[in-house]
């Protein structure tokens, strides 16, 4: 308890560096504003200003400017130009890496959660799809807004379900303060009355009505081949070659879509249990975070589509994405590219 009115603390004393750090931590980790602190404290807004400004001088509070060096500032400048995001981030990998495996989960992560942390405010409604690129950009947040995190998708059927499959939910939600809403659930189902059935449960019927208000979407892309897609391999082998048929290469929260970016729609959207093409288009925020050879024609594609506001990308993959190559014509079976609402 102080014995004194903060404004008396004398200059150049250890009590005034010692409230100088108390409103450090305030300021700077816990993002009270200046106005806050000088209510809470007893201290004019310039009080304030005068200790943090202290605080900085006196090595109490130290500034760590880390340039993103490993950001490729012209490709993501042309992949934004080219595809009309209003973000992008192209990182360079490591000099030794050849292009894979995929995905570069590690490099995308930190850059897509930053990224994200600028984008997100308070009462925002957050989704992320399951996916092992989205899991790591939760894992890679230091600080959410206060908001509530929604799940896009169900879960890889192939594995269990249980509190680890919907982790970048719960993380993501701990870390805000806000209402977290996983689905307990596998993302495809074997036909469409089983998956209508689960869709009416409470607890995935209340995840599934926040889709209506979502703000920010967090998309991985799955390439159209094994491993490469939880779609995919869900599938039967005939079903697969009649998507394959169809010109699938692409699959981003089980929405399919051909090398030009085209929907293509089939009767796999009754057996799914994940956000609709709709509900994103309304999205003010969708991004994609994915990488690596072997989906290079995948992000191209959900790229094309229209349905993407930014993407978090590597090098390799973004001149693949901007390369002039002809694409083939759309597919029967197939709808015009997404656009989104204005």
């Amino acid at each position: 308890m102080r014995t004194a009115p903060a404004e008396d603390v004398p200059e150049d004393s250890y009590a005034e560096s010692l409230l100088a750090a108390v409103i450090a931590k305030r300021f700077y980790l816990e993002n009270a504003s200046k106005v806050d602190i000088g209510q809470e404290m007893g201290l004019s807004r310039f009080k304030v200003a005068r200790l943090l400004d202290m605080a900085v001088a006196r090595g109490i509070v130290r500034i760590d400017i880390a340039f993103p060096t490993a950001i490729d500032a012209e490709l993501s400048d042309a992949l934004a130009s080219r595809y009309g995001l209003r973000h992008a981030i192209v990182v360079t990998p490591h000099a030794d890496d050849t292009g894979g495996p995929e995905p570069y989960t590690r490099l995308l992560a930190p850059p897509a959660a930053r990224l994200l942390t600028d984008l997100l405010h308070e009462d925002d409604v957050l989704g992320l799809a399951w996916g092992r690129a989205v899991t790591a950009v939760s894992r890679a947040f230091t600080w959410l807004p206060p908001c509530s995190v929604v799940q896009l998708t169900g879960v890889d059927p192939q594995h269990p379900i249980t509190d680890e499959s919907v982790k970048a939910v719960s993380l993501a939600a701990a870390l805000s303060g806000g209402a977290a809403h996983p689905l307990y659930a596998p993302l495809v189902l074997p036909n469409a009355l089983t998956a209508t059935v689960l869709r009416s449960q409470p607890t995935i019927a209340t995840a599934l009505d926040r889709l209506g208000a979502l703000t920010t979407a967090v998309l991985p892309v799955g390439a159209w081949g094994p491993g490469l897609s939880a779609v995919h391999d869900a599938l039967s082998a005939p079903e697969r070659r009649r998507h394959a048929e169809l010109g699938v290469v692409a699959e981003t929260a089980s929405l399919l879509f051909d090398a030009k970016g085209t929907l293509v729609r089939t009767d796999l959207a009754g057996r799914v249990i994940a956000v609709d093409a709709e509900q994103l288009r309304r999205t003010p925020e969708v991004i994609a975070v994915a990488g690596g050879r072997e989906k290079a024609r995948a992000v191209r594609a959900v790229l094309r589509s229209g349905l993407l506001t930014g993407i978090v990308t590597d090098a390799a993959t973004a001149r693949a994405a901007l390369s002039l190559d002809s694409s083939p014509a759309a597919p029967s079976g197939s709808v015009a590219p997404v656009t989104r609402h204005a």
